[in-house]
């Protein structure tokens, strides 16, 4: 009988081992096998992105590439994040605007969802970027797309930000795509609950700050570590 339970025991704990590994696309015994899905792929090399050849980086979560531009000392991801995690939606619901805009986040989530090596900015990273680029009556034509804005309300893309205006996602519903660009940043007004993002309109030329409820989807972009 001794032997009979440790055989049961024994043989439990390996069906559980193997059910973990087959699950765990990283793992060479998994079935969803998948490897290092960026092993492939040269860091750095580029692609011509809104008018201009950038360099690009691998997201190893699920092989999407990036471009990114240096901005000052600073490193920014020219696009919007994509990666998909629970809570973060598609503008309208379309699959289509989450590969011209990113996807959509509520704070919480955006505050972890960068890829290793890069985190979300804080207003402080925001501001550094701001001041270099010559402050913020003029970062919104600066920053702004040579194209994709309402009316005509294009920018200079003079760093290859390539800001586009994708939108957000509240309580209401999905509203302002085409006209307006929100990005959260790390920084949170802790006395109301509240938290920054930064904006541009189509039809101004500066870039501001609201504090917005946490639940708002907003896209984001990632600066490096």
């Amino acid at each position: 009988m001794r032997k009979y339970l440790g055989f049961v025991a024994v043989s439990v704990f390996l069906f559980s081992c193997t059910n973990t590994e087959r699950d765990n696309p990283y793992d060479e015994r998994a079935d969803n096998y998948i490897g290092n899905i960026c092993s492939d792929f040269v860091e750095g090399t580029e692609r011509m992105h809104y008018g201009k050849m950038k360099k690009q980086f691998c997201d190893e979560r699920d092989g999407k590439k990036y471009v990114y531009t240096p901005i000052g000392t600073q490193i920014w991801m020219a696009e919007n994040l994509n990666y998909n995690v629970a809570s973060s939606k598609c503008y309208g619901n379309k699959d289509e605007n989450c590969v011209t805009y990113g996807r959509l986040y509520n704070w919480d989530t955006a505050k972890n969802v960068c890829p290793t090596g890069w985190h979300l900015p804080s207003t402080d990273e925001w501001k550094a970027m701001t001041a270099y680029i010559g402050g913020a009556d003029t970062e919104g034509k600066k920053l702004k797309a040579k194209s994709g804005w309402s009316n005509n309300g294009n920018g200079t893309d003079d760093y290859g930000f390539s800001a586009l205006p994708g939108g957000g996602g509240y309580s209401g519903g999905y509203s302002y795509v085409g006209e307006h660009g929100d990005w959260w940043s790390a920084s949170e007004n802790e006395d109301y609950s509240l938290a920054y993002s930064r904006y541009i309109f189509y039809d101004k030329d500066y870039a501001g700050w609201w504090e917005n409820d946490e639940s708002n989807l907003f896209p984001i972009r990632c600066v490096k570590d």
